[in-house]
């Protein structure tokens, strides 16, 4: 996945680069200046430290040739004057105190006297001397002229004052000035001279000695320069605490350093030394030190910059003219994070404001950006807002950039165009009538392109009709219009024949072909712009003919075009709507007449109940007051009520002919009466037959004709009362069913099979039990096990899930003869009245499986509850009033008024509207039907507009409807 960025960080980020690109060039620049620059000043520090460094050191080493030149040149005691030392020893203080460098001032003489003055400078000298607290200064003296020879310290403070007096013959005896070098040289120089580094005989330290002779005299002056006090020079001298700088002799050994942690000699085993080079010092940079020390020349300055143990130093190399012809080497290295510290930390508070210049710069660079880039956010937030078809957003936002400009009213007249096509597309979409959908088709696409009117034609058989008209200062029908068939040579005809669209100058010929009326001719339009109307299959829908004061432009016409996709599939998907709505229409039709056709004893019930239910519905709409006053329709509710009425009674397609037209009690495919006058017809030959045969054995033929005569009329009387017991008219009573009974148990003589010739079901039945031998006697009337159909073995209930409440017998029938005569009312068994009731049960199964949409849903709730009851003993359900629709609650008055009053029912007389009326309000107080309903149905008169519909002359008697109103309920406003 490709990353994508807003434009702001593409402008911040290509201005910061190339501000940061230019800072650090720029910056490398002065980078590069300032190094240099940085590196000059350290080689110039480091040429003047080492400058200053050589004359300090030089300064510190000729204040001891100062000093010994000056006692050399001074007028010196005799050796044995004690207080003539004493008188000196201010002048050598002085001495002393010039410089670091000196350790001790002394004189030796000819005849082995001697006499020192030393400082102490620390704790270690006092503790190496054992001198008394506050010692500065010792005076050290020989004395040779005594035997033996005499040494003495004499121990002294700051001013001087004698602290302690300690002779120590030792020392006399041990040290003599005459077999020294420094005084061997000096006297046979006879100039000053610097010796070699000793070891100092009193304090055993490491030191050089300048000394000069005294004219005329055996009499030497020295001066005592420790490598200690030049290496604490030394490191005074230091320009950085991290700077190391040593003083090496021509051989290249060390005479002092400025590090005091490590010497510069090493003692022998023999008491002697041994000087140390730079290169044999624990020090991580001293090897690469002595390279470079050796690799210069003798005497030249040097300066330089080196990688030493792994770190950079700066260097110098400078020579050091010391008295008495002592030349010295002087070595100064700094390492460069000290010596370049604060030019270092120059170098980062200019990176530090650079760095922040960069920052505030890149700030502003990205607030600029945000800035310049607003406009196109603005710009691309109005395009996601129409993407999520959100007109509301305004597109200008006053910028100075061009391009955003002329993007914005680029974006304005997509949105307007977009809106406009949406706006159409949904002002057609929520039209549901087909013909008020062509006439806003038309309207709006007129409205979007500023047509002043147009026509469109639909193709049909071959033609292009008119199917809507819009005409300035015209109400014209599409009829009033001509018709083209799509052979004629038409504006329309063509467009639609080349598949594109086509415009013409509306000439007053054209207008006559198009059949505009003349009267449109001086003001009306002047161009005609055909749209073809093809599906996406490229089968033509119809043509649109768009008509103008003047030429349409590209951008109408375009419009029109990719409107005219839209506009086809809306019509070819309403077209297909609509025939699919009327072939739904035909088939609810064809079943209800089917059901009607079914049996002469439902009639037109199917067709009758959806129009009073409707009638009732209307007169429900219609109220503005009272409990329906917020009851409303929809159309979609309509076409429910439509639906569901015509279909109420559909699952009586599957309820058999014999168990609906049921006329009498034995009747089945055909009447069973028939079979029993049949055995009465028997019993009557029988009796005839008995009658002769008595005579013919001589038997009065009186009294054999006789009782054949009683017989004869008793068997008449019992079939007569069977008859009237078919008939089901009378309630029978129990003397009824015991008389019944007592006919049955006569018998009469079968000599056939009754298992021949009959259907395999029925033989199933019959063998049930073993055949008996023929003849056989039977009872006249009887209840035989293959009477008893019994329902067949079941896996799944086909009616679970339905709610359904009612009781399932047994049997699926029981054709008794016995069992059906004993019927107490009327001519149904249980079984035949499940049977019947079963067809409601069916309506829902079958309207439940069907896949209505989701405004026809409520379609099995409304056709099965017509049935129920409001006290909740109906059926198949059981639902009370609350549990059912207002509209399931109006068909059930409307199923209950159809039957009392339809005269086309074989199986009963038709009731009068008062008759009707009357037994409806029973039905009201025994809680079968909706009290507040059935007012309505009274009061707004829906019972006289059916009967003088469909009501015979002779039932429409006088009515008055407040004998049959219930009590005023009360008032609770039910939505639907």
């Amino acid at each position: 996945m490709r990353w994508r960025w807003p434009i702001h960080i593409h402008l911040s980020t290509l201005f910061v680069v190339v501000f940061v690109l230019s800072a650090l060039a720029i910056g490398l620049q002065r980078y590069r200046s300032t190094t240099a620059t940085m590196i000059g000043h350290a080689q110039d520090r480091i040429s003047s430290a080492s400058r200053e460094a050589g004359l300090e050191l030089a300064r510190g080493i000729e204040s001891a040739s100062l000093a010994a030149n000056m006692l050399s040149r001074s007028r010196l005691p005799p050796p044995q004057s004690q207080q003539s030392v004493t008188e000196l020893l201010p002048l050598l203080k002085q001495a002393l105190r010039s410089t670091e460098a000196l350790e001790a001032v002394f004189v030796g003489y000819g005849s082995g006297d001697m006499f020192l003055v030393r400082r102490l400078r620390n704790e270690g000298q006092l503790k190496l001397f054992e001198a008394p607290e506050g010692t500065r200064y010792i005076l050290q003296t020989i004395n040779r002229a005594a035997v033996p020879a005499q040494g003495h310290f004499s121990f002294m403070d700051e001013e001087l004052n004698s602290l302690r007096e300690e002779e120590r013959p030792a020392y006399a005896q041990g040290y003599d000035p005459r077999s020294r070098g420094w005084y061997r040289e000096a006297f046979r120089a006879g100039q000053t001279v610097a010796g070699k580094p000793y070891v100092f005989f009193t304090t055993k330290q490491v030191g050089l000695t300048i000394s000069a002779p005294v004219e005329n005299s055996r009499t030497v002056v020295g001066a005592d320069v420790s490598v200690e006090s030049l290496g604490a020079m030394l490191k005074q001298l230091r320009i950085t605490p991290g700077s190391y700088m040593a003083l090496v002799l021509p051989d290249g050994q060390l005479l002092a350093h400025s590090d005091a942690a490590n010497a510069v000699y090493t003692v022998q085993p023999d008491g002697g030394f041994r000087l140390l080079t730079l290169a044999q010092l624990p020090l991580p940079f001293a090897a690469g030190l002595d390279a470079k020390l050796q690799a210069s020349a003798q005497g030249e300055p040097q300066q330089g910059v080196e990688d030493l143990g792994g770190q950079l130093w700066h260097t110098a190399i400078t020579g050091v003219k010391a008295p008495g012809g002592l030349d010295l080497r002087l070595i100064i290295a700094v390492p460069d994070q000290e010596l370049m510290a604060d030019a270092h930390a120059q170098r980062r508070r200019e990176i530090a404001w650079n760095a922040l210049a960069v920052v505030l710069a890149a700030l502003l660079v990205v607030w600029l950006s945000r800035r310049i880039a607003r406009p196109i956010r603005h710009v691309a937030e109005v395009a996601r807002k129409i993407q999520r078809f959100d007109f509301s957003a305004q597109s200008r936002s006053n910028t100075i950039i061009r391009e955003v400009h002329e993007l914005e009213e680029t974006i304005d007249s997509m949105k307007l165009t977009i809106r406009r096509f949406l706006n159409l597309s949904e002002t057609v979409s929520s039209e549901q009538n087909f013909d008020k959908l062509l006439q806003l088709l038309l309207s709006e696409t007129c409205a979007a392109v500023k047509a002043e009117g147009g026509v469109l034609y639909l193709a049909d058989h071959g033609q292009l009709r008119p199917g809507a008209v819009l005409l300035p200062g015209q109400d014209l029908s599409p009829q009033a219009l001509p018709a083209f068939a799509l052979t004629e040579d038409s504006l329309p005809v063509r467009a639609l024949s080349a598949l594109q669209t086509v415009q013409q100058p509306l000439d007053p010929a054209s207008r006559q072909a198009l059949g505009l009326p003349a009267a449109q001719a001086p003001s009306g339009p002047g161009h005609a712009l055909a749209v073809p109307l093809v599906t996406r299959k490229g089968e033509p829908v119809g043509c649109l003919l768009l008509l103008g004061e003047a030429a349409f432009d590209a951008g109408p016409i375009t419009f029109v075009r990719a409107l005219s996709g839209t506009a086809a599939s809306t019509l070819e998907t309403r077209e297909l709507i609509h025939s699919q709505k009327e072939l739904f229409e035909a088939f609810i039709r064809l079943i209800a007449g089917a059901i009607d056709s079914k049996s002469p004893y439902t009639g037109g019930h199917c067709e009758r109940v959806p129009e009073l239910t409707k009638m009732l519905a209307r007169a429900a709409c219609e109220q503005t007051e009272g409990r329906w006053r917020d009851f409303d329709l929809d159309e979609n509710g309509w076409e429910a009520v439509h639906v569901a009425a015509w279909l109420h009674d559909c699952g009586k397609i599957t309820t058999p002919e014999f168990v609906v037209d049921k006329a009498t009690k034995l009747e089945c495919i055909y009447d069973r009466i028939h079979e029993v006058r049949m055995r009465f017809e028997v019993l009557k030959r029988d009796a005839q037959i008995q009658a002769l045969r008595d005579q013919l054995a001589g038997q009065d033929a009186g009294t054999v004709q006789q009782r054949l005569r009683d017989e004869l009329a008793q068997l008449d009387a019992d079939f007569a009362f069977v008859c009237v017991c078919n008939e089901g008219g009378e309630f029978m009573a129990p003397e009824k069913v015991e008389r019944l009974r007592a006919i049955a148990a006569r018998t009469w003589l079968r000599t056939l099979d009754d298992r021949m010739g009959i259907s395999s079901e029925e033989l199933q039945r019959k063998n049930r039990s073993a055949a008996p031998p023929l003849p056989v006697e039977e009872a006249l009337l009887a209840d035989k096990p293959e009477h008893r159909v019994e329902r067949s073995p079941e896996t799944v209930d086909p009616f679970a899930g339905l709610g359904i409440q009612m009781a399932k017998p047994a049997l699926l029938y029981d054709k008794g003869e016995l069992h059906n005569l004993s019927i107490s009312r009327g001519t149904l068994t249980e079984e035949d009245r499940y049977k019947i009731n079963e067809h409601i049960i069916q309506t829902i199964r079958m309207l439940a499986n069907l896949p209505f949409p989701k405004h026809l849903r409520e379609v099995p709730e409304i056709a099965g509850g017509h049935h129920e009851k409001m006290d909740g003993t109906g059926y198949p359900k059981r639902l009370q009033g609350a549990q059912m629709s207002p509209v399931a609650r109006m068909m059930a008055i409307a199923d209950i008024f159809e039957a009392l009053t339809a005269s086309d029912r074989p199986y009963k007389q038709a009731k009068t509207l008062s008759e009707s009326l009357r037994i409806m309000k029973f039905m009201v107080k025994d809680q079968h039907i909706d009290p507040d309903l059935f007012e309505l149905f009274l009061r707004s008169g829906v019972w006289q507009d059916y009967a003088q519909k469909y009501l015979k002359p002779d039932q429409i008697d006088a009515v008055r409807i407040e004998d049959y109103l219930p009590p005023p309920p009360a008032e609770s406003p039910v939505a639907a």
